[in-house]
């Protein structure tokens, strides 16, 4: 038998079977953010281990003394240099930015960029397009060396922040080049109570899912709630 033979007969993969990340350290760039807290929070929480990046390495201290939970608190660069996987949790003006800085930092690293270019005005909120397409794949540009997936952009921060709330129902739409990157992320996800990380695509699909929190601002809005998305019949 050929070895194309035996490719043909091997049994598919099945898509729940995901590695343990237990064990892999997650920094959160931007942790001192609401998003970023709210992240950091959960996932220390879950048992990972944390530790939070800003560009003032006192408010990263400040924000782990807060939170707890063994989480850390360093500068950017060296939040990135002691992580495995990276969560790039900034504003939108200082992606670009900040990601340029750390490229060294990030090189060889898994980074989850759940970043969401939004504007504002009268109306509400409404989703940016970048020159890239999309924050994640603006990314991805900066950062050749690094293995760029996109993540948990439409959690909310009251929910992840809020010690009383035990589950957070909710999918994480996940999206990333390989199977072996997507599949951590997904097992990352997976890690809070509540939450379940579903495949959705390569990068080149990012720009739909970040673009649709401007659509959860709307629906919170209006009913005075913290809307996420569950995906059916998977």
């Amino acid at each position: 038998m050929t070895t194309s033979d035996e490719a043909k007969k091997a049994p598919a993969k099945d898509p729940w079977d995901l590695p343990d990340v237990s064990d892999l350290v997650v920094g959160v760039l931007g942790g001192t953010g609401d998003q970023g807290r709210g992240l950091a929070y959960r996932l220390a929480k879950a048992g990972q281990r944390v530790i939070i990046g800003s560009g003032a390495a006192e408010r990263a201290r400040a924000a782990a003394e807060e939170l707890g939970l063994g989480i850390e608190g360093l500068d950017n660069a060296e939040c990135a240099r002691r992580s495995d996987i990276v969560i790039v949790a900034v504003p939108w003006d200082g992606h670009a930015k900040t990601l340029e800085a750390l490229r060294a930092e990030l090189a060889g690293k898994l980074v989850v960029d759940c970043v969401n270019p939004l504007g504002f005005d009268k109306q509400g909120a409404y989703a940016l397009k970048p020159a890239e397409g999309s924050a994640a794949e603006q990314a991805a540009a900066l950062l050749p060396e690094s293995r760029v997936t996109a993540a948990f952009h439409h959690l909310s921060a009251v929910l992840l922040s809020d010690p009383e709330i035990a589950e957070i129902d909710t999918d994480v739409m996940v999206l990333g080049e390989k199977r072996a990157d997507t599949d951590l992320v997904q097992a990352l996800a997976a890690r809070i109570p509540g939450m379940r990380g579903v495949f959705a695509g390569r990068l080149r699909n990012a720009h739909q899912v970040e673009s649709l929190v401007a659509n959860l601002i709307s629906t919170n809005r209006r009913y005075k709630a913290h809307a996420g998305l569950r995906v059916t019949d998977v």
